[in-house]
């Protein structure tokens, strides 16, 4: 297995990380990264195989030790589905999974076209920056929604998220720690507060349909129902924004535009240059993985967003083809057991989205060369100038 180095900060890396993928990818399907000082699947075939793979999973083998002041934050991902493992993750994402029926999400369909063509007819005439202004209220408006929390909160709920993904990435400080373990538990009191609400006036949402589940016997607790709220918010949230404004950008850069049926961008977008693009796993026995042995307990990273320039898999990958339909399906939501509970809904949102964005925009153009938010593992702009 060879050895390769490069910081995932540096600046260069940030803007274009795929010629770094490409040399992991040469070096064969496990590479050690250095900075991570972490073994790297790289190759789509590898990738897919450790995602589904049971012997390795999220769940760490024994406690981490949590210092006070990050205390609050893993009060929450302590009941994270994202972090767990059956039995437990089994009965969350059974419960979740009630409200994100295909059906139900499909219902969206017309609330989200209403709700972009409201924020696309809006956009000032001139130069703005588009992640404000369209990329971001449409996620954090259809959660809200989707789990019964007043819109009126948007913008805590924004400012929580932002905080709080500040953990996931690879340059975090002190101050960012210390702002996300308050992110954390503001947003737990909030829905601590919202959801004895619900209890006693239900509505037609989700954290109606989690009490109920909960009340039925599934033994859901208040602390995962909360935390799950702040997962999927979270989670689908950014998600969504840093795809949405990634294709956005390719849009304009290539002069691609979305026809009556966006899902094959949509799908390439996501494959040529998704939003997450480090994930990881621990072995949970030993376990020989092309050539190296892993002990119980060892991690392993997932290198998401080189499985998707694979050109073993995807002919040409390092081109950007609108309407491409050769390959397997792009890994940028996952596989296997923790494959994204929302993924049919960013991508019902990213399709509306962007045929009503230039359908009502048909000239947008930038305004100014975009550039990348050095937000690793995350991949997502730090702004999108355009001109209306």
């Amino acid at each position: 297995m060879q050895t390769l180095i490069q910081s995932p900060t540096d600046p260069g890396f940030v803007q274009n990380p795929y010629p770094f993928y490409a040399r992991t990818r040469a070096a064969g399907p496990l590479v050690f990264w250095q900075d991570y000082a972490l073994p790297m699947a790289t190759t789509h075939a590898a990738v897919n195989a450790l995602l589904r793979d049971r012997r390795f999973g999220r769940e760490p083998i024994a406690p981490r030790p949590v210092p006070p002041h990050l205390a609050p934050f893993y009060a929450v991902e302590a009941h994270s589905m994202l972090e767990l493992e059956p039995p437990r993750h089994t009965r969350l994402r059974a419960l979740v999974l009630r409200a994100f029926t295909s059906r139900r999400i499909q219902s969206l369909a017309p609330e989200i076209d209403r709700l972009a063509r409201d924020l696309a007819q809006a956009l000032p005439r001139g130069e703005l920056d588009l992640l404000d202004a369209f990329c971001r209220p449409i996620p954090v408006i259809i959660i809200a929604r989707l789990l019964g929390v007043p819109e009126a909160m948007a913008p805590d709920l924004l400012r929580w998220s932002n905080a709080m993904v500040q953990m996931y990435q690879a340059r975090r400080s002190r101050d960012e720690e210390v702002a996300a373990s308050a992110a954390a538990e503001e947003f737990a009191d909030f829905l601590r507060g919202h959801v004895a609400r619900r209890r006693t006036e239900p509505r037609d949402d989700l954290i109606t349909a989690l009490i109920a589940a909960e009340e039925a016997g599934d033994k859901l607790t208040t602390e995962e129902l909360i935390t799950t709220c702040i997962l999927l918010l979270n989670a689908g949230h950014e998600a969504t924004v840093h795809s949405l404004g990634n294709g956005i950008k390719l849009c304009l850069d290539t002069g691609a535009r979305p026809g009556p049926d966006a899902a094959p961008l949509v799908e390439e977008i996501l494959r040529y240059d998704p939003p997450l693009h480090l994930f990881t796993r621990t072995a949970y026995e030993d376990v020989t993985i092309a050539g190296h042995r892993f002990a119980r307990g060892d991690e392993v990273g997932l290198l998401l967003a080189s499985a998707g320039r694979d050109d073993a898999v995807y002919p040409d990958g390092d081109r950007f083809v609108p309407d491409r339909r050769d390959g397997p399906a792009n890994l940028a939501f996952g596989a296997g057991l923790h494959f994204c509970v929302g993924a049919a809904l960013a991508r019902l949102e990213l399709q509306v989205a962007l045929r009503v964005l230039f359908d009502t925009h048909p000239g947008l153009r930038l305004a100014a060369p975009p550039s990348y938010a050095n937000i690793y593992h995350f991949h997502g702009l730090d702004r999108l100038m355009v001109a209306t």
